[in-house]
């Protein structure tokens, strides 16, 4: 079918994004493209805006022409898009033959939501690049203006930082809970909360069942999602998580349920856990290797536990509830930054872990890693950073030394500016890609 980029979504209402500006450099020199990430953040209308023709393999009518006739996928005009092609995989091997066969830039893109059971006969390795789509970030949802790039602060120059922004906690927590998924964040309060539920309802219920494993209890299957959304940017134990999902009323779900729960998640990209990071240089020993908890959205994390503004604001206890240094809204801020500076590093080809030894007696909440360059990034629910506050940062600096780019700590507060001690003090709002 043709695409009509001008309406619907990849028309009026659209979000530009961060990736727009990575999809456009890749397309424009190779063949095809596969954008992959969690149902809702936006793939199909981004991906729109560059096709010609679309096919949407996600209604089942449609899908049923291809099947009968897959050389339409190949045959239609470019660019082609591919819509939740894990709804036949085949589709992901017709569009790697036909990139064997010579396809040329910008022929083919492909939208994927979940890891299919079934997978393709080939990984499509070398021939179809796997660009990431998250949701929004602070920049895309049009909160603040960025004067603080993380590009720049991978270039060390370490030089004065300006900038200002009105943004408060109170707005941060508005963010938090209205949600990154574009389609539902400029909604109502109540109707962000509904649609939240429906997407929760959605994976439960149906999302489960078509990756083959239909949930013998789904009020199991919720309470430990609400459990790993508890355990947000922690590195608490899976058997610690599997603990936390258990009421008196309920029985503990088997280990291998909860391992099977863990994998669809991931298949589905609900779960983002963020890796440590294990320099190959030597100037570290002792890291610990766990990673950090994290859902694809805080806004899902808060929604799973039951929490509003309020409850965050007076750092009331969530049910289940996990151990972890510090509060809940604490952790979902330090997610939604995460959530941030993942799509911002991923623009400028860089990666992103954390850090934490194995004693626990040092950890920075976020290490972005481009070759041998590293930034170091604290994240603080406050406005007012101390000494306290950068210590791992110093640590970690006399460790790394020239390899250290720079160093910050992103707040809540309203100035952006650099400490005597050379330490960034950034708030969220006015960091960008």
């Amino acid at each position: 079918m043709d695409a009509d980029p001008a309406h619907g979504e990849a028309g009026v209402g659209y979000h530009s994004r961060v990736v727009d500006g990575e999809l456009d450099e890749l397309f424009a020199g190779l063949p095809a493209i596969s954008i992959e990430g969690a149902k809702a953040v936006g793939k199909t209308a981004t991906a729109l805006r560059r096709a010609a023709s679309a096919f949407r393999l996600d209604d089942a009518a449609e899908r049923s022409i291809v099947e009968g006739d897959s050389k339409r996928l190949v045959e239609a005009k470019k660019p082609t898009l591919i819509d939740e092609w894990q709804r036949m995989p085949e589709s992901f091997d017709r569009v790697r033959r036909a990139v064997d066969d010579g396809a040329g830039p910008g022929s083919f893109l492909l939208t994927g939501s979940a890891t299919p059971t079934e997978l393709p006969t080939h990984s499509g390795a070398g021939r179809i690049v796997r660009v990431r789509m998250r949701p929004m970030t602070l920049l895309e949802r049009g909160v603040g203006s960025p004067t603080v790039s993380l590009a720049l602060l991978l270039d060390g120059n370490r030089g004065p930082l300006e900038g200002s922004t009105d943004v408060r906690l109170e707005g941060y927590v508005e963010e938090i809970l209205h949600s990154g998924f574009p389609g539902i964040r400029d909604l109502p309060a109540r109707l962000v909360r509904a649609q939240l539920d429906g997407y929760v309802d959605h994976i439960v219920e149906r999302e489960f069942e078509e990756l083959g494993r239909k949930p013998r209890r789904p009020a199991a299957l919720r309470r430990w999602m609400a459990a790993y959304a508890a355990a947000t940017a922690t590195t608490v134990s899976f058997e610690a998580i599997r603990d936390a999902a258990t009421s008196d009323e309920m029985e503990k779900p088997s280990r291998a349920t909860a391992l099977a729960y863990r994998d669809i998640l991931e298949r589905l990209w609900i779960l983002d856990p963020l890796p440590p990071w294990l320099p190959t240089r030597n100037q570290l020993r002792q890291l610990a290797s766990p990673s950090k908890h994290h859902l694809v959205d805080p806004a899902l994390a808060a929604r799973l536990l039951g929490v509003d503004a309020d409850v965050l604001l007076r750092a009331a206890p969530a049910s289940p509830s996990v151990v972890r240094d510090g509060t809940l809204l604490g952790a979902l801020f330090e997610s939604l930054v995460a959530q941030c500076v993942r799509v911002y590093a991923q623009r400028v080809e860089a990666r992103v872990g954390h850090l934490r030894t194995r004693r626990g007696d040092h950890e920075v909440d976020l290490i972005v890693e481009r070759g041998r360059t590293v930034v170091a990034i604290e994240v603080k629910l406050s406005g007012v950073v101390d000494d306290r506050d950068v210590r791992h940062l110093l640590w970690l600096r006399e460790r790394l030394g020239e390899d250290l780019a720079d160093a910050a700590v992103v707040t809540t507060g309203k100035v952006a500016y650099r400490r005597k001690d050379g330490i960034a003090v950034i708030p969220a709002a006015l960091l960008g890609p």
